[in-house]
């Protein structure tokens, strides 16, 4: 039939737009800011620093300030300082730490390739975005101390995933304690080498054999014109006469 179609695009809009009133399902206007808006879990907006305590944020750093993200990311916004001196992280392993770690939100373009590319799984991306400032130089730019926040935040607002990664470093810590506990054991088990004795009395060195004086050679003397005798000298053979 000739404009059938319009016919059942006019109908889904009027069950929608009477739907709208009384169906919740159907009410998708949200009263913003009154009413805070639901983000799916994969929303992404701005990275921050993950930290195993909440209490402790700067000590319990996963990152070791590699400097793989400041040198994968696009738009060049992170930038990291890498300490002089290391300390214990949450499991007492002595790791470098971010001297400085901040982050240029005004220029960041949400592109994750910080997240993939971290072998610590210490940045991850927030769901912050009322981020409205009046300086876009100062305001805008994240410190170290702005951007930690606890594990328990990140299972917050990415429970699947921080889950997945929690059980994968669970793993990883585990299997290296077991490494660990297998070398001591085996280092435990390995037969100790008996000391050599050490010798009561140092023989003595044999004497070198004493160097005899080597004979002189004997100079041969030329007989002066009208002496007789051998050209010899005094030990040759007697001229006969």
């Amino acid at each position: 039939m000739l404009g059938s179609g319009i016919i059942k695009g006019l109908a889904v809009t009027a069950k929608n737009f009477v739907g709208s009133y009384y169906d919740p399902a159907r009410m998708t206007t949200v009263e913003y800011p009154e009413q805070p808006t639901v983000l799916p879990e994969n929303y992404r907006n701005f990275p921050f620093l993950v930290s195993e305590n909440a209490t402790d944020p700067m000590g319990t750093l996963r990152c070791v300030a590699c400097q793989i993200c400041e040198k994968e990311c696009p738009p060049q916004c992170i930038i990291i300082e890498k300490s002089k001196d290391k300390k214990p992280d949450a499991n007492g392993k002595m790791q470098l730490y971010p001297a400085v770690f901040g982050i240029d939100t005004s220029v960041c373009m949400s592109c994750q390739i910080c997240v993939e590319v971290c072998p610590f799984d210490a940045i991850k991306m927030d769901k912050v975005f009322e981020i409205a400032a009046t300086d876009r130089f100062l305001d805008l730019y994240l410190n170290r101390e702005q951007l930690a926040k606890p594990n328990t935040y990140y299972h917050q607002i990415h429970p699947e995933e921080a889950a997945e990664v929690d059980g994968r470093l669970t793993a990883d810590r585990k299997a290296a304690e077991e490494k660990a506990k297998a070398t001591a054991a085996a280092k435990a088990a390995a037969p100790v080498a008996a000391p050599k004795p050490a010798d009561s009395a140092v023989a003595p060195k044999p004497a070198s054999p004493a160097v005899k004086p080597q004979d002189e050679p004997r100079r041969l003397v030329s007989p002066k014109p009208g002496e007789g005798g051998s050209p010899l000298g005094e030990g040759g053979p007697a001229k006969s006469s």
